[in-house]
């Protein structure tokens, strides 16, 4: 991340360009008090219930697809359970990650990236499910690349609540050479919105996390909790299982395979083992639109499929912390993410 305290881009007699000196003021007015935020490290977790007052309330992350949001998701929760991946679109659904730290709770909504390019049922479905986490929450971070602002930036913005405050989140602002080059940016961004703060920072900077969670903290309302203490999720263990091989797919079939292919698990069981503290067994089906996509995943004598399923099982017996057999097959569903019946009842809203 760019250090806010130190520019080598001055002029040679130590000055700061007027943009420099401009995004300083800026960078200044986004921390809370004008100051740093100490690291609470690890201790910050509470280890028991407090018995005073307690904070809790829902923080929705929105922003386009492929902009970061599930990475900073899994780093606000301390754990992975939200898929992340270099292709487009990897988060279909609401998925709910819960951080409690001392006397606060903070619940993450983290959403699907909202799409304007093809209006088929799935997506009808996703940019349901966006708005719908817009509406309930008590703060918005609106996440959006540093420096940049597209069209489909601007149609996640229009649809931010009047009332409810938002949180303007410059993400990967590790990117940006030289800091100058945001300060109009900037300026063109908070004529856009009425953001309450802005945060410029990289989702893989812990200092950076820390520093946000500061921030969130102050918007959240004084309740009691949601949540148990150790909740990581409102989600079930089966479908981290179907988000997880979800992901590998799309590692590992890269740009090569359309983003309508999704996952269905057929069989989630637990068995009673000798051996191991816990034995799962899942069989899962991916499925597929057409007949060279199932011939993309299998792979040459189907080292691509088993591929898939040993990163996937090596994944999730370190999130379950279980012995897991995984089996998978590929199926082909013409035409199913335009068809309204078969997207929901592929678990879809």
């Amino acid at each position: 991340m760019i250090d806010a305290s130190h520019d080598t881009s001055g002029d040679a007699d130590g000055s700061q360009p007027q943009g420099a000196d401009e995004l300083e003021k800026m960078l200044a007015a986004a921390k809370p008090g004008g100051g740093t935020v100490t690291a609470k490290g690890a201790d910050s977790a509470a280890t028991s219930e407090p018995t005073g007052p307690k904070r809790c309330g829902t923080i929705a992350i929105v922003g386009k697809p492929n902009v970061g949001k599930s990475t900073l998701m899994n780093a606000l929760v301390g754990q992975k359970i939200s898929i992340t991946s270099r292709k487009a679109q990897t988060t279909r659904h609401r998925i709910t990650g819960i951080r409690t730290r001392d006397a606060v709770q903070f619940v993450f909504v983290d959403t699907p990236g909202f799409q304007t390019l093809h209006s088929t049922a799935l997506n009808k479905s996703l940019n349901k499910t966006v708005m719908g986490a817009i509406g309930d929450v008590d703060l918005v971070l609106f996440v959006v690349e540093a420096g940049s602002f597209t069209l489909a930036d601007a149609k996640v913005l229009s649809l931010l609540k009047p009332g409810v405050p938002a949180v303007l989140l410059a993400n990967k602002l590790d990117n940006v050479h030289r800091r100058a080059e945001i300060a109009p940016w900037l300026k063109s961004m908070q004529e856009r919105h009425p953001f309450a703060e802005f945060v410029p920072m990289s989702a893989k900077n812990a200092k950076d996390i820390e520093r946000l969670f500061a921030i969130c903290e102050k918007y959240l309302p004084e309740q009691d909790w949601f949540y148990g203490l150790d909740e990581l999720t409102d989600r079930s263990e089966k479908f981290l299982a179907s988000e997880t091989v979800r992901e590998k797919l799309f590692r590992f079939t890269g740009d090569e395979l359309p983003y309508t292919s999704t996952v269905v698990i057929d069989k989630f069981e637990e068995e009673a083992s000798k051996q191991h503290k816990r034995f799962i067994k899942i069989a899962a089906t991916i499925v597929v639109e057409r007949e060279n996509h199932k011939m993309m995943v299998i792979g040459d004598k189907g080292e691509r499929l088993k591929r898939i399923g040993t990163e996937t099982r090596q994944e999730l017996e370190k999130l379950l912390d279980a012995k897991v057999f995984v089996e998978l097959w590929v199926k082909v569903r013409s035409g199913w993410a335009d068809d309204e019946a078969r997207v929901r009842s592929f678990g879809y809203e």
